[in-house]
């Protein structure tokens, strides 16, 4: 039977995964947005300083979307065995594929949804798991757009399902916390602080539906190859 990449249950799993990593997910966020804005903050007024900020800001982001796709491949097991500074650490090697291909693809998808909408979320869709095969499969760049076309393949409604409903969750759960940031802050600050809390809560789910969609995606594309080599075993010969 073929196997169907399920909406409602590649969600729940994201889910959990934030629920009992937590207490991983959310510190380190929090330090690692902390850390950037005080740097955009510091830097905001000198135009010379600016690459300096955009490198740390592409740079943290990214090391923190390659940590998240390591957690849940060693959770996969049902327990996590790996030290926050390893799974960071196992990051690093490809720190800057991870940012190139992070680059590229915002340029595609937001060059798409601008010009026409389909060709964007024609290519968000297929370049889901790109940042996954590139954490977790060593790929470059440009391997790792396609062997994530190649995952996708089949699977394109309920990934971009999976994608539309998480970003509406993490848009909605953003917009409340900047909207009680303007209701409660008194000064510059206290809207860092807001602003910094409001990533730290909602940046774990793109890492989080990218790395739990590769891992569902590939046990379905390891199904269909073994149903297919157990299909072509039970044939019978062709006689010659």
């Amino acid at each position: 039977m073929e196997q169907k990449l399920s909406v409602g249950e590649t969600l729940s799993e994201v889910f959990r995964i934030y629920r009992d990593q937590a207490g991983v997910l959310l510190p380190v966020a929090f330090w690692v947005f902390l850390v950037v804005a005080v740097i955009e903050r510091l830097t905001a007024e000198v135009l010379a300083l600016f690459p300096i900020a955009l490198v740390v800001g592409l740079g943290a982001t990214f090391l923190y979307q390659g940590m998240v796709v390591r957690l849940v491949e060693d959770v996969q097991d049902g327990r996590r065995d790996h030290s926050v500074g390893d799974l960071v650490r196992s990051v690093v090697p490809v720190l800057w594929p991870l940012v190139g291909a992070g680059i590229l693809a915002s340029l595609g998808i937001g060059g798409g949804l601008i010009l026409l909408v389909v060709p964007g979320l024609y290519l968000l869709t297929i370049w889901a798991v790109v940042s996954p095969v590139i954490v977790i499969e060593r790929r470059r760049v440009f391997d790792a757009f396609g062997r994530s076309r190649q995952l996708v393949r089949d699977h394109g409604w309920p990934t971009l399902g999976v994608m539309a409903v998480a970003f509406l969750i993490g848009a909605v759960v953003g917009i409340l916390l900047v909207q009680l940031a303007d209701a409660l802050a008194e000064g510059d600050i206290v809207r860092v602080v807001f602003s910094v809390l409001a990533q730290t809560v909602t940046a774990p789910v793109e890492g989080l539906v990218a790395a739990v969609l590769y891992f569902r995606l590939l046990e379905i594309k390891g199904a269909e190859s073994a149903s297919s080599a157990s299909a072509a075993a039970a044939s019978p010969p062709v006689d010659s």
